[in-house]
């Protein structure tokens, strides 16, 4: 019986090939208010019914939408205006609470009579949630003061700008600022205050917002790849937040003028475009890895490829949201309005210029379709070819792809984590590009050895050739290389989990299937990759149990899915890195060393690609390190304490 495939949720497809010519953008407004108006309730109420959360500030979304339309000037008529106002009507009547939700733990003051908008309508249902549906509902309601006037009466205007009001002083008064510890949150709330304060003339709220911004945001980022990122829900990095981030920091830009949103978008900027595979395949661990955004975060990728002039559209958004949120297909619910109508005033184009030339920063390397990313300790986590993404495998408890090795009571370790500083050379020869990472690991009994890992690519394959100084290791202790747990494969304009791998001709092996093994061979075939090996490959697999991904138990599960299963909220709330990190075990792809490596060393080579290729590899000890020679390339990869000067040695050249 074949399993059924599962498919990640909102990775499709790379938002920069999204049509936005104004032309596009008219058809798809004009189609949106066609929707809006044919279902809007006698009430005057714009919301979608099928919505069960997010709720507070959908029908303002809408209304704002209305007004977007009107002065682009797509259509201007009697029946927009009058659905704009009876829906303003409905918001100011029946969406502002002046009244403390019960179970809300974050009041600094209490019956403030402020307005705020809810999570969730019903009364002590989810009021953690009040304080972002707060800040959209605020964003929408400055849209509309900006953008409709000629829509709404003025009275309606009147009313709306006070509720505004109320809504920044319950935000940064009544209740605890950024409760969620959530930065995109706090910095929409600064966007709102600094455009509340323009349009008002209200210059002491456009100054507490810089003061919030600098005071919650900017002081509390934390660094990753030497770059500082806002915090989300306890971590810095997040593949769903961070891009919206960037929204809010382009048009707090917009707004403002103040430089530091254009430094601190570029600094996130250039973390996603060194985090981002060649494809645009976005990962790092569980934080909503397989939630990625749709138009929240199209106006910041738009504004800041440019800026640091890098591909950053490349990245696999959410179509089915794209260009406005939907509860139901098709029709806007209104919520996250706001970006909506910042990327459709919005004048800025996309950057595409592909590089020729590998790319390379610190912490990764990309060259045509192929790409591997590294962490901060500059091991391996994401390596995509072949439309595939292999991601870091996770070894009783350890994290990585790289040199493991089993001791004879085993015991087993995984030689990534670096002691002390970490080498970094790379090198562009004959079309291919090459990144040699050298760093000293220490071993449970001490003992420091020094492990080397090569990254050379053509643009279509990536081959990895690791060295390792194995003189200190006991004589028998068994040595591979972990490739990675392949994880993700494009289809269509979908991302289907991996859950196959099978020899070329034979008998697809279920990566699900409990303790099952294939091998020895040369070649794995996973998703549209081809993953071979100098020497023998083999699988394991986890045994049953909920700690282990891939297995039977699991096999039908995203890894964000695992991570929110075993985290610490199971409503799916908090850190989710806290759950994967309860892992013990994932499928193992385990390469052998090649039988000819120098004395006390050893030599692993393996090839990610479309298809299989015939590694033969050989080798030898040279006056300044180990020559390695493929049928693709030779590469010297120079001895771990570098040259006279202690800078890495490494010389390549195509075969």
């Amino acid at each position: 019986m074949t399993a059924a495939a599962v498919y990640l949720p909102s990775q499709h497809a790379s938002v920069h090939d999204l049509p936005d010519d104004d032309e596009e953008l008219r058809t798809v407004l004009a189609r949106a208010v066609s929707e809006v108006l044919a279902r809007q309730r006698p009430d005057g109420n714009l919301e979608d019914p099928a919505a069960a959360d997010d709720i507070g500030d959908m029908a303002l979304g809408v209304v704002s939408l209305l007004c977007l339309a009107w002065h682009r000037g797509d259509r201007r008529d009697r029946e927009l205006t009058d659905a704009a106002r009876r829906g303003l009507d409905f918001v100011l009547a029946e969406r502002i609470f002046r009244t403390d939700n019960p179970g809300e733990p974050f009041l600094l003051v209490r019956d403030s009579g402020l307005p705020y908008a809810r999570y969730v309508l019903e009364t002590g249902d989810h009021p953690f949630g009040d304080w972002p549906s707060t800040v959209w509902a605020l964003l929408h309601a400055v849209n509309v003061l900006e953008f409709g006037r000629e829509v709404i009466t003025e009275a309606q205007w009147t009313a709306l700008a006070e509720v505004a009001t109320g809504f920044w002083r319950w935000l940064v008064e009544a209740s605890m600022f950024n409760p969620q510890q959530t930065a995109n949150q706090a910095i929409g709330a600064v966007v709102a205050g600094l455009t509340l304060g323009r349009l008002l003339s209200e210059k002491s709220i456009v100054d507490e917002a810089m003061f919030l911004y600098h005071s919650e945001v900017r002081v509390k980022r934390v660094v990753d790849r030497d770059l500082r990122l806002p915090v989300e829900h306890g971590a810095g990095h997040d593949q769903n937040y961070l891009p919206i981030s960037l929204t809010f920091l382009a048009r707090a830009y917009q707004v403002s003028g103040e430089q530091c949103f254009l430094d601190d978008g570029d600094e996130i900027a250039r973390h996603l475009e060194t985090r981002l595979s060649a494809r645009g395949f976005d990962y790092g661990g569980p934080r909503y890895s397989e939630q990625h955004c749709g138009c929240e975060g199209m106006l910041g990728l738009r504004f800041f490829s440019g800026r640091i002039q890098a591909e950053l559209g490349r990245y696999l958004g959410d179509r089915r949201v794209a260009y406005f949120c939907a509860t139901t297909p098709g029709v806007p619910s209104g919520h996250f309005a706001f970006a909506t109508v910042w990327f459709f005033l919005d004048g800025n184009r996309w950057y595409r210029a592909p590089a020729p030339d590998p790319v390379h920063t610190r912490y990764s390397l990309r060259h045509g379709q192929v790409s591997v990313s590294l962490t901060g300790q500059l091991t391996p986590y994401l390596i995509d070819a072949a439309g595939t993404a292999v991601i870091e495998s996770v070894v009783d408890h350890q994290h990585g792809i790289g040199p493991l090795v089993q001791y004879a009571d085993g015991r087993r370790m995984l030689l990534t984590r670096p002691l002390g500083p970490v080498r970094v050379r790379a090198a562009y020869e004959g079309g291919l590009g090459a990144k040699l990472v050298t760093k000293a690991v220490v071993t449970w009994d001490q003992v420091m050895l020094s492990v080397q890992q090569l990254y050379v690519t053509d643009g279509e394959r990536l081959f990895l050739v690791a060295v390792l100084d194995r003189s200190a290791l006991p004589i028998n202790a068994e040595l591979s290389f972990l490739a990675g747990l392949p994880y993700a494969a494009a289809e269509g304009a979908r991302q289907r989990r991996i859950r196959t791998v099978s020899e070329p001709g034979g008998e697809p092996f279920d990566l699900g299937d409990a303790w099952r093994a294939l091998g020895p061979v040369r070649t794995l075939l996973a998703g549209g990759l081809a993953l071979s090996s100098a020497a023998g490959l083999r699988v394991e697999n986890p045994p049953d149990g909920p700690a282990y991904f891939n297995n039977p138990r699991t096999a039908g599960m995203t890894q964000e899915q695992l991570s929110f299963w075993l985290g610490d909220d199971p409503r799916g709330y908090g850190n989710p890195d806290a759950g994967w990190r309860r892992v013990i075990a994932t499928n193992h792809v385990l390469a052998a060393p090649i039988a000819d490596s120098p004395h006390a060393r050893a030599v692993f080579a393996l090839c990610y690609g479309p298809e299989p290729v015939t590694l033969e590899v050989a080798a030898e000890e040279v006056a300044d390190g180990v020559r390695v020679r493929t049928p693709f390339f030779t590469a010297v990869v120079g001895h771990p304490a570098g040259d006279v000067g202690g800078e890495p040695v490494l010389r390549i050249a195509a075969a």
